[in-house]
């Protein structure tokens, strides 16, 4: 991880290394947290935060779902990872906002404990790797099921969610592939541990519904969107793994991992084994509209400066 200057904590900036927590932080013991991965691209008028008020209203949505009350707005909050962008003096980066039960009392019950907001942004490349993003990677259907509503909040980002997703990428690295895809409890794909899941099927794209335990993903909704604006059919719909074998191309999407083809899940070789055309064609689109290239979309962009 690259150190940048400056977090935002609790509406003041403190340096890079004095952002810390107490060893008692309730957040920190029982994963009563919510969290944000957001995107900053250059653009020729600057950096750009994409779809920042989108991540800050999913931010509250899921404080919402734990019943935890962040004690700011959300424009405040806004303004405040633009602001750690600035001083930060980054063009591009990725951001961290999180919301946490801090140092307070210790027990399940969390009410008596503050809410804790911290924002840190720091240099990062696609998740997957640059090699990912032009052949694909290799994905593993994880034994570790996707987490369902009836035990924690799938839609909602908590952190505790993601020890699910911790398993099932470390299987997939043990295993030899680069990342994991999780079936939910009646054997439906559900998604990756951090990202979304698209297949190409006879010129038609599918992705499992939230219904199906897939976060509601911004970066899906964004390539949702160009693919209809590219006259691509897209069908939200439940997915046999059969279906991820036969598939025609497939890939992953998410701020992190950004979209990512997919070359192979459990040895079998999906279409040619390489990145396929409308995977590539979507590819090539969403980061024209990320970096300010195509205009269609100016409200997804949040300009820094």
């Amino acid at each position: 991880m690259i150190k940048t200057e400056l977090v935002w904590m609790n509406g003041k900036f403190v340096r890079w290394d004095e952002a810390k927590v107490h060893i008692l932080t309730h957040g920190l013991h029982y994963g009563t947290s919510v969290f944000e991965g957001i995107r900053c691209y250059g653009t020729e008028d600057g950096p750009a935060v994409f779809r920042l008020k989108d991540h800050i209203k999913r931010l509250f949505d899921s404080a919402k779902v734990i019943m935890m009350k962040i004690p700011f707005k959300e424009k405040e909050i806004v303004e405040a990872v633009k602001e750690t962008v600035r001083v930060n003096n980054l063009r591009e980066c990725y951001i961290r906002p999180i919301a946490y039960y801090g140092y307070g009392n210790m027990g399940l019950n969390p009410m008596g404990n503050p809410v804790d907001v911290a924002i840190a942004c720091y240099p990062w490349g696609t998740y997957l790797g640059e090699e990912g993003l032009r052949k694909g990677v290799r994905c593993k259907i994880s034994s570790w099921s996707r987490i369902d509503s009836r035990m924690l909040p799938p839609l909602a980002k908590v952190t505790a969610n993601y020890a699910n997703s911790v398993l099932a990428k470390l299987e997939a690295l043990n295993c030899g592939y680069d990342e994991a895809i999780l079936l939910n409890f009646n054997g439906r794909v559900s998604e990756g541990p951090g990202e979304n899941i698209f297949i190409v099927k006879n010129r038609v794209l599918m992705t499992p519904p939230a219904s199906a335990g897939a976060l509601l993903g911004i970066t899906k909704d964004s390539i949702v969107t160009i693919a209809k604006d590219r006259g691509i059919l897209t069908v939200e719909t439940d997915l046999l793994k059969e279906q991820l074998f036969l598939a025609d191309e497939a890939f992953f999407t998410g701020t992190a991992a950004e979209v990512t083809p997919i070359r192979e899940i459990d040895g079998r070789t999906i279409g040619d084994g390489s990145r396929g055309p409308i995977t590539e064609k979507l590819q090539s689109e969403f980061f024209k509209v990320v970096r300010g290239e195509n205009k269609k979309h100016p409200e997804w962009l949040d300009f820094v400066r």
